[in-house]
């Protein structure tokens, strides 16, 4: 006997998220704005979270949404946000915890890293020089990593499912990296993270599968955000020649793959991982 189905909704569909409430953190530049855009312009109000009150409110006009502006390593008051959110719209259909930072940039580690390649290129094995990066890594540089990235997207799943649970409805979306996929050299505190993130959402996922929630994770490649302002354009030019379109990613081709996942058409995704790294991942 062949099973039938319901036809599910069209993929994108405009006003497919018309009356549901999205809150996404670190959403007054880059990626989170990105988002903020896409899921406003299928109808979804957004609550903007940035540690920045200038930012956040100026991207809350854009889309016609609210700004909350807290630390997503402040686990009351991100609890406090939700609560909020909840308590002026009567629900909360997707939470995206996308607030993070960028390991900062060491000219000379950089161009150690170059000068040991092209010792690598020339087989002077014997001739590398050791970065230290996990020897010079601080334990408060080490805590921040953690806490901004892991600590922040538990801090908002674990606000989110307390209203997402009990309503038996809802959609989580982590932002993880391709990093936390592939680990590289040169950044372990970032690396822990976000593999943590894609930890997080694989348990979770599979706790609240039954209960009409979703948890998923996206893993961005290189995407062209103001995070990387800071890295030496060597550096750059070299990130792009091992992407293999040859090129970085642009939030908005992210901001896609996050709307896919915030809406009815990615029912069937939960626990799930979707990498987005020109070819990277």
């Amino acid at each position: 006997m062949t099973e039938q189905t319901t036809p599910g909704p069209t993929a994108g569909a405009a006003g497919a998220l018309t009356g549901q409430v999205a809150f996404i953190t670190g959403a007054g530049s880059g990626l989170g704005a990105a988002f903020a855009r896409r899921l406003a312009a299928d109808g979804a109000h957004v609550v903007v979270n940035d540690l920045q009150p200038a930012a956040a409110e100026a991207v809350a006009a854009e889309v016609g949404g609210d700004s909350a502006v807290f630390d997503v390593c402040d686990s009351a008051a991100f609890d406090a946000a939700i609560d909020a959110a909840v308590a002026r719209h009567g629900r909360l259909d997707i939470v995206v915890n996308n607030a993070g930072i960028a390991p900062p940039t060491d000219p000379a580690k950089v161009q150690q890293a170059i000068a040991n390649q092209m010792a690598r290129m020339e087989d002077r094995i014997d001739q590398l020089v050791p970065s230290n990066s996990t020897i010079d890594l601080a334990d408060a540089d080490w805590d921040r990593m953690i806490r901004v990235h892991l600590y922040g997207a538990f801090h908002g799943t674990r606000a989110a499912l307390r209203h997402m649970t009990p309503a038996r409805s809802g959609s989580i979306v982590n932002v993880s990296s391709v990093l936390g996929l592939r680990p590289v050299a040169g950044a372990p505190h970032y690396a822990a993270a976000k593999a943590g993130i894609i930890a997080l959402t694989k348990s979770t996922g599979q706790e609240v599968a039954p209960f009409g929630v979703r948890v998923n994770a996206v893993c961005p490649g290189w995407i062209d955000t103001p995070l990387l302002a800071p890295m030496d354009p060597m550096m750059i030019a070299g990130i792009k020649m091992q992407i293999p379109v040859g090129r970085m990613g642009r939030a908005e081709e992210l901001a896609e793959l996050v709307r896919f996942l915030a809406g009815p058409e990615s029912s069937y995704c939960n626990g799930d991982v979707f990498a987005a790294s020109g070819g990277v991942g």
